[in-house]
């Protein structure tokens, strides 16, 4: 999901550097040292397939997710796989400066719905949706143990919008 206007910050340019993003970058926390920046999908027919399961087999998707999600934090609090072209249910929200990794996440209660306008890094422009104030969630970890939490407000948004990215819904 983007972030909102004025939450991003604005990239520093530098007259006479190369002021573009590397596709690779040193980050010792990944495997093997290099971390994977995937290129954004925006074909809105791959974007509209709901994604498969996500096991075991399928958590390195989550390091390049988090790579990718980390190059894009100034415009960007949340990624799906599919948005890296992965058909697969992860996703990776921003709580605060953490990332948090969920695979197969579902809502199982939901309380308080409003409109929001939205946008997303694989789509232009914005869109009004409804959503939930707030949110019963069911997910796996990075171990693929279940774990159930409440999210609230701008968290809980951020995860109801990246679940639709699953369910191939698109804003």
């Amino acid at each position: 999901m983007r972030k909102p206007p004025g939450e991003g910050k604005k990239r520093k340019t530098v007259p006479g550097r190369r002021n573009k993003k590397p596709e690779f970058t040193e980050n010792p926390k990944t495997a093997g040292g290099v971390a994977m920046i995937r290129p954004i999908v925006h074909d809105p027919i791959f974007l509209a397939q709901p994604s498969a399961p996500a096991t075991a087999e399928d958590l390195p998707i989550v390091t390049d997710l988090i790579d990718t999600l980390n190059a894009n934090r100034d415009r960007c609090v949340g990624m799906a796989a599919n948005m890296i072209g992965k058909k697969k249910r992860i996703i990776v929200i921003a709580k605060g400066p953490i990332l948090v990794a969920m695979l197969n996440p579902k809502i199982l209660a939901a309380s308080g719905e409003y409109e929001a306008e939205e946008g997303c890094l694989s789509l232009e422009g914005t869109r009004k949706v409804k959503r939930f104030k707030s949110i019963r969630v069911t997910w796996q970890d990075l171990q693929m143990n279940q774990r159930v939490g409440m999210l609230d407000g701008f968290q809980a948004q951020i995860v109801q919008h990246e679940i639709d990215h699953c369910d191939g819904k698109l804003i």
